[in-house]
């Protein structure tokens, strides 16, 4: 029976699913920040062993999503809308990109755009000598392929599926549960094995929120503590927390047209306007002719970097290997959450139109973030003065930071404006992240209608106590290895996903009957 719109409070949320999704997490984070660094020991221990045995399944994975995104893109299946035949798209393509880079890059392409190449030119792959230009080359170029089709076929790949029952199958709830339907059937679905798949959703993307929130805050107060002559604090600590959950509340409760979109097509002027600065008052030239330079290298090294796996190195594994594995098993964590908000905002748009925007739009967008933070940096390297390899073993990459911003000119106005764009990014995600949630979890009919306003400040709400808890106990970096451990099953979900969608496709020939009309 279809539930009636418009309930409110606590009735919004379907407590079955999202009460034990909470509880169990609780109850993994207080024995492992009781025992943090045993915890951490043991969990490293159990990570490293997965990527060490199987570290090449990770790359094949996100290399076959990138291959089933391009066939259902460029398949019959890429013509079929995702709502009514004749239904336009929600938003400009203009403000659906926007929405799509601000929640699939977030803060992070602030760190690795500015000192990702850093760990690559220390230790570089192929016997190249550590520090010379074409170390320095190998690592920004690096640094670009991380945020890359790849990356972003992983984001996006279970999209199709979620979007196709909401937008054209009208089901009243938006869950994995629901669009595996068609595979495993009712009687599965609506009993404990949806109820499961559900929790196990919850579960990655709650933790994944309460980590992203405790450990992005350092992006921000590395660069305050700079500017303001002092040392990081707990006090500023807290305050950046407050100020944000304040910010990224508010977005998720003001909804997608009133909050998420305004922030996020702002957050793109002002990262353009940044941009433009650093190139006219800051070493332009050379930044230019070094973006030109890594996007030739990127280019002709693309297929090294996508099947990389350092199998015949003699003495010890480059920070490639390391790294590259580790980022595709954490990024599996979020692909879910990726996928249900773009499938979300998604109405009216076609399967083609849906996986090549994610694909190329942040890819775009990253590409030239880091070719212009990466030639700041490598420019402090070569010509500030400033020794950013030397820095590297003794600080954390987030702490170089404000050092190869100080080499700029105006140096506290790019400070100030680094920290603001930083922190409305890292809002865009959370409030993509805490309306997602919002959606997942309301017992309201979603294909008709957006989460309450009651739900997302409550989700809001869930997700800044586990993370002050989590920080106050010493419960984050055990979770955050938790996170990416979690990220194995939603693997073999985003498979099923794929299937699901294709075959809901093939059973409704949607590729036939629900495609759009040729304008007369």
């Amino acid at each position: 029976m279809e539930e009636k719109p418009g309930r409110g409070g606590l009735k919004t949320v379907d407590h079955k699913i999202f009460l034990p999704a909470v509880i169990i997490i609780v109850l993994i984070s207080i024995p492992l920040a009781l025992y943090e660094s045993e915890s951490l020991a043991i969990l490293n221990n159990i990570f490293d062993q997965i990527v060490a045995q199987f570290g090449w399944g990770y790359i094949w994975y996100a290399n076959i999503l990138l291959a089933a995104g391009l066939y259902l893109s460029f398949s019959k299946y890429g013509k079929v809308v995702l709502g009514a035949p004749d239904e336009r798209p929600q938003f400009t393509l203009f403000e659906y990109a926007s929405l799509l880079i601000a929640m699939g890059l977030g803060s992070t392409i602030m760190r690795t755009g500015m000192v990702q190449w850093a760990g690559v030119a220390d230790n570089p792959p192929l016997g190249v000598e550590a520090g010379s230009a074409e170390a320095l080359l190998w690592g920004n170029s690096y640094a670009m392929y991380i945020w890359s089709f790849q990356v972003f076929s992983v984001f996006v790949m279970a999209a199709p599926a979620m979007a196709y029952i909401i937008h054209v199958k009208k089901r009243p709830m938006m869950r994995i549960s629901e669009a595996t339907r068609v595979i495993f059937g009712d009687r599965f679905t609506d009993g404990a094995g949806g109820i499961i798949l559900d929790i196990l959703f919850l579960m990655s993307i709650l933790s994944g929120a309460a980590v992203t929130l405790g450990l992005g805050t350092p992006i921000i107060t590395t660069n305050l503590a700079e500017l303001l002559n002092t040392e990081v604090t707990f006090t500023m600590t807290m305050i950046v927390t407050v100020v944000w959950v304040a910010l990224f509340s508010l977005s998720a409760y003001r909804g997608i047209e009133k909050g998420i979109k305004k922030l996020s097509v702002f957050n793109i002027y002002m990262a353009a306007f940044l941009a433009l600065l650093i190139l006219v008052i800051g070493p332009g030239v050379f930044i230019m002719d070094f973006f030109t330079e890594t996007i030739g290298h990127l280019l002709t090294n693309y297929f090294t970097f996508s099947f990389y796996t350092d199998s015949v190195a003699t003495e010890q594994t480059t920070f490639i290997r390391n790294h590259l594995i580790f980022w595709m098993a954490y990024n599996a964590t979020w692909a879910m959450l990726h996928s249900v908000f773009a499938a979300k905002i998604s109405r009216g748009r076609t399967v083609k139109e849906m996986i090549l925007t994610y694909l190329l739009a942040p890819t775009a967008i990253s590409w030239v973030a880091t070719g212009i933070l990466g030639g700041v940096g490598v420019n402090a390297q070569l010509n500030g003065g400033t020794d950013v390899l030397g820095m590297l073993g003794d600080n954390e990459a987030v702490q170089l930071i404000p050092a190869i911003l100080q080499t700029l000119p105006l140096s506290g106005l790019m400070m100030v404006l680094f920290i603001i764009i930083a922190l409305i990014f890292l809002t865009t995600t959370l409030d993509s992240t805490t309306f997602t949630i919002a959606t997942y979890t309301s017992r309201n009919d979603m294909s008709r209608m957006e989460p309450s306003k009651f739900l997302r400040i409550f989700v809001a709400f869930v997700i800044t106590a586990l993370a002050l808890v989590l920080m106050q106990i010493g419960g984050l970096a055990p979770l955050e290895v938790v996170s990416g451990i979690m990220g194995i099953p939603i693997i073999f979900i985003q498979f099923l996903m794929i299937y699901a969608a294709k075959k809901m496709m093939d059973e409704d020939e949607a590729w036939k009957y629900n495609i759009r009309k040729p304008d007369k």
